[in-house]
């Protein structure tokens, strides 16, 4: 099985433990130190995934949201998962929420896979290879600006810090990777996440690159290769995804970071 197959495959049954632990009335959650939420399935979900990666690729770094958060270069290879993207949605009930699973070889994204299990949606990508949504090839096509379902994608803290000028429909989905491969599938047209960890977008950030969009910091940083010992627990980046080189463009020229208030 190679990695591609071993994350696809790894994905779902992950998606499938978050299944038995679903409830669509919601379930107990915990703050966690960063003021973000945690669920017993995050725990147990990202159990089952350090315990699949140790036992098929001993040799391979892992960096996980719920444990591991810093990179260590003497690592050949890294995977960085996030057992459950879109907690609060999962607390709540809600359909959008899934597992984020990339190999980092070379400090860039070579293998990714994400799964969506409520929404039955499977996203995968191989370095130079393509992108594939449900096992068919995901290409992003030029979108039709004129029509009035065009929506643009943000996160809840986005409007808070950021003054957006975006001509187009808003939707807030709640997931970090869902709304990267939004993108991705021809959904949104962009998408803009202000505070995003690298477990949240280093899956998604494979199948948008090889779907043929755009997705890049805006704080004018490079994401990948990783820095060696930093703690990814602390780092985030403003992140925007486009379906195409002119909406990037307009995304940067239309989000403005708003002034702090002394």
């Amino acid at each position: 099985m190679n990695p591609l197959e071993f994350a696809s495959k790894l994905a779902q049954e992950t998606g499938d433990l978050l299944c038995r632990f679903y409830q669509p009335t919601g379930i107990s959650a915990n703050l966690k130190p960063d003021l973000t939420v945690v669920t017993e399935a995050d725990i147990a979900a990202d159990l089952y995934l350090r315990e699949a990666i140790n036992n098929s690729y001993p040799e391979d770094g892992i960096l996980s949201e719920e444990a591991d958060t810093t990179y260590s270069p003497q690592k050949s290879a890294v995977w960085i998962i996030d057992p459950l993207d879109g907690t609060t949605n999962f607390s709540l009930g809600l359909h959008y929420w899934g597992v984020s699973i990339a190999r980092i070889v070379g400090n860039k994204p070579e293998t990714a896979a994400l799964y969506f299990p409520l929404l039955n949606e499977l996203f995968t990508a191989q370095r130079g290879q393509g992108a594939f949504f449900n096992g068919h090839p995901l290409k992003i096509k030029p979108p039709d600006l004129s029509m009035p379902n065009t929506f643009f994608s943000c996160c809840s803290r986005a409007h808070k810090r950021y003054h957006i000028d975006i001509p187009y429909k808003t939707r807030i989905l709640g997931s970090a990777a869902y709304d990267i491969c939004s993108v991705a599938r021809g959904s949104s047209i962009l998408s803009f996440i202000t505070t995003p960890k690298i477990w949240d977008l280093a899956a998604g950030w494979l199948v948008v690159k090889e779907a043929g969009g755009i997705i890049q910091s805006l704080e004018q940083e490079n994401v990948f290769p990783l820095q060696p010992d930093l703690n990814y627990e602390l780092k985030s980046y403003p992140l925007l995804v486009a379906a195409t080189p002119q909406l990037a463009t307009q995304g940067i020229n239309k989000i403005q970071i708003k002034a702090k208030k002394f």
